[in-house]
């Protein structure tokens, strides 16, 4: 194989290793139940919205409500999310904006803990699967999820981790350069 031939087959494993590299680093934001956000009204159905969706961990799950009338509880166990037992919570959100990045496979268990909201349907089961480094892109169903690269700007709050997420797509990218230029 002559040096020409040495150098088209480098650039074509080099595109191959970039998206390999570049394809775990692509997040989405999902806004809990999509237009109607985190409401009674309507009678959304919560399991029906999560069942559409495959999530991963880095993700974004937003809860958009009116926080004069709902909040977001996020409980443990099934049985509490069943039972919409709010008597001990290991987080509770009352923004009305709630941003909360997936960082763990398993199912992320969430309601309304205004009486009788989570019993009228306000609740949301996120099965976050284990998945292998090949699995296909998120789920085509139509949604107004959008890839966190065109998101709006985060609080101070929210930036660390996106600025995590950043510093390290860069650094896949500057070694893939870096191998580039090794092998050429």
């Amino acid at each position: 194989m002559g040096l020409e031939g040495m150098q088209r087959r480098a650039v074509a494993l080099l595109w191959v290793f970039v998206a390999a590299l570049l394809q775990p680093s692509v997040a989405w934001v999902y806004k809990v139940g999509d237009s109607a956000g985190w409401t009674t009204i309507g009678r959304v159905d919560y399991k029906l919205w999560a069942a559409t969706k495959t999530f991963r961990v880095g993700e974004v799950i937003v809860f958009e409500y009116n926080p004069q009338f709902h909040n977001v509880m996020q409980v443990v166990t099934h049985d509490e999310f069943k039972a919409c037992n709010a008597s001990a919570p290991i987080a509770t959100h009352t923004t009305g904006n709630d941003t909360i990045t997936i960082t763990s496979h398993g199912h992320h268990f969430f309601f309304c803990g205004v009486p009788g909201h989570c019993q009228a349907g306000q609740k949301v089961d996120i099965n976050v699967l284990r998945v292998s480094l090949a699995a296909p892109a998120p789920s085509t169903v139509p949604s107004p999820s959008v890839p966190a690269s065109i998101v709006p700007s985060p609080s101070a709050s929210e930036a660390a981790p996106l600025l995590r997420a950043s510093s390290r797509l860069f650094c896949k990218l500057w070694l893939a350069v870096a191998v580039l230029g090794a092998i050429v």
